[in-house]
């Protein structure tokens, strides 16, 4: 007979959509309800031209109609400023498109729990709980509002006017004794296409806050980890590569800061080596939040290597003195052969699984896994290279390296 604490899980297990850090809250049922995503967040594209332009393309009319898309009396024409192009093009797209990459690659994550047996029969429920939680807290309303009013009361009438507007003659603003005048693009940029791209950004820092969270919850339950998994994680490998879903989570962050850069490197001289200490500690940050919330369960594989090693070394020890006495000190009988005895494939087979429970990792983190994130994270930064060498000189290093 079934226990009953496995239905509800059963249930998820059958409908394994249910998992899921995008499938939920006011925005996505907005954009259901306005053909712009369906049950399965499709139409993907479709999303992506319409939030984008809505952000971008007033700006391009409204400096087109206000004479600062191409020149004017500003520092920084509309079409100059880099960021901003990059911000709405580049970022608000990656950020959108992360949303599929991250639903299709964790909707696997309940059956691999459950599938590998990960959770005792006794922890189910509580399982259960931590899912039913995360889902809850997803779907918040509450939630969403309260990061509408920090992108507006925090984000853009503190942060965004006083840190980030610029003190010069702008194609979005212009200085005065009493403060910045914002243009009619402008005030679009600041009321309209700022907030969009603030909200779907700190939307994210929500979901990875979500999906900590539910790791930390798990972590707590006592997992049934097999210290002889040839993943080397007990079998919890599959979790170190969810990190990857969130690769254009990081690589939206990369172009973001790359845009700023390229403001500075074109309009104010600088050049790209000056900040490579920011660009040190956005990669360093990023890869602590993507692969931060992983090193909950340290504490549950550095117990479950340790009592393997005590188990498998007990066993271990049993075996090869029985060996030992049998076949060094002379028990074993006259006419029993030692050349095709199962007692040699028997140590052998301990001492295979004794050096898997060894090599058992505690961190369920890869040198490959950093070092790719790390990578996605820096791509927008290589079109900057192109301000430090030619092209020519920067193919020409590149085949030298490869050839």
């Amino acid at each position: 007979m079934k226990s009953t604490s496995k239905k509800p899980t059963e249930a998820l297990l059958q409908d394994s959509h249910d998992f899921s850090l995008v499938l939920g809250g006011p925005l996505f049922q907005l954009l259901r309800r306005t053909h712009l995503a369906d049950d399965a967040l499709m139409l993907l594209r479709q999303r992506i031209f319409v939030i984008s332009l809505f952000c971008w393309l007033p700006l391009l009319a409204l400096t087109a109609l206000e004479s600062t898309m191409m020149g004017g009396n500003v520092a920084m024409p509309f079409l100059w400023d880099v960021e901003v192009h990059v911000r709405f093009l580049v970022v608000v797209p990656l950020l959108i498109a992360a949303e599929m990459v991250v639903h299709r690659r964790m909707r696997p994550l309940v059956q691999q729990f459950l599938e590998r047996n990960i959770i005792p029969a006794d922890a189910m429920a509580r399982f259960d709980d931590n899912l039913a939680s995360a889902m809850r807290l997803r779907n918040s309303v509450l939630a969403e509002v309260l990061l509408i009013v920090l992108v507006y009361g925090v984000g853009i009438l503190f942060i965004w006017r006083h840190y980030v507007v610029l003190d010069t003659a702008t194609w979005y603003a212009h200085p005065s004794g009493e403060g910045m005048n914002f243009s009619f693009a402008g005030m679009w940029y600041a009321y309209a296409s700022i907030p969009i791209f603030q909200f779907l950004l700190v939307r994210w820092y929500f979901r990875l806050f979500i999906w900590l969270r539910f790791l930390w919850q798990t972590s707590r339950i006592q997992l049934s980890l097999v210290p002889t998994h040839p993943d080397h994680l007990g079998g919890i490998g599959f979790l170190a590569n969810t990190a990857y879903a969130f690769t254009p989570v990081l690589m939206a962050h990369g172009a973001l800061l790359a845009g700023n850069l390229a403001n500075r490197i074109f309009h104010l001289g600088a050049a790209l080596p000056d900040f490579k200490m920011e660009i040190l500690v956005l990669v360093t940050l990023l890869l602590a939040i993507v692969l931060g919330p992983l090193l909950v369960f340290a504490p549950q594989l550095g117990q479950a290597k340790r009592t393997g090693l005590r188990e498998y070394g007990a066993v271990a020890e049993r075996l090869v003195r029985e060996f030992d006495a049998k076949w060094v000190r002379g028990g074993a009988p006259a006419d029993e052969l030692l050349v095709g005895n199962n007692d040699i494939s028997s140590l052998g087979d301990l001492g295979s699984c004794y050096e898997a429970v060894r090599s058992m990792r505690i961190v369920p983190l890869t040198k490959d896994t950093i070092v790719q994130l790390a990578a996605a994270t820096l791509v927008p930064f290589l079109p900057l290279m192109l301000t430090m060498m030619p092209l020519e000189e920067l193919l020409k290093k590149l085949f030298g390296i490869l050839f």
